[in-house]
């Protein structure tokens, strides 16, 4: 069956550009018929017109496909096209803004040491030997920063 197949791929392109008249890729359209002979190839009964089954898959094949697209219409609510494809990203410019300026009212005791370990990722042990001060003091400071930048950006928190 498979050899017979490729001596009808020229016809099915033919019939496929009639079908499609631009309005998709008939190459697709006998991509599809192909694999829908495959995958149905156990119902193909041997003796009939091979050539007239693969036409019949591709004209079922077309016009589902049709059908599909009329109750599948473009710009529906429920249609992906309508989801913004990246988010706005004015929205962190102006997160980013409020984090410096909340940032920018902590006091400076205890943004440094937040600096230290919330961005730059040092250890407690680094920051404390870093501001030359107890561990103890940048665990607090950190943690007082923390809660007023909390209470700044997130006042229902």
């Amino acid at each position: 069956m498979g050899e017979d197949v490729l001596q009808h791929l020229p016809a099915l392109r033919a019939y496929a550009r009639s079908l499609c008249r631009r309005t998709q890729d008939p190459d697709d359209l006998v991509q599809e018929t192909l694999l829908r002979a495959i995958e149905f190839a156990h119902s193909y009964q041997p003796g009939t017109k091979l050539r007239a089954w693969l036409f019949t898959i591709m004209r079922s094949r077309f016009y589902n496909d049709c059908r599909r697209r009329d109750r599948e219409r473009t710009g529906d609510a429920d249609c992906v096209s309508s989801l913004p494809r990246s988010p706005p990203s004015q929205e962190w410019h102006l997160r980013h803004r409020e984090m410096l300026a909340a940032l920018d009212a902590v006091p400076v005791h205890r943004r440094e040491a937040l600096v230290l370990v919330a961005v730059l990722g040092e250890s407690y042990i680094a920051a404390a030997a870093i501001l030359g001060c107890d561990i103890g003091t940048i665990k607090s400071r950190v943690g007082r920063a923390r809660g007023q930048l909390r209470r700044v950006l997130d006042p229902d928190f």
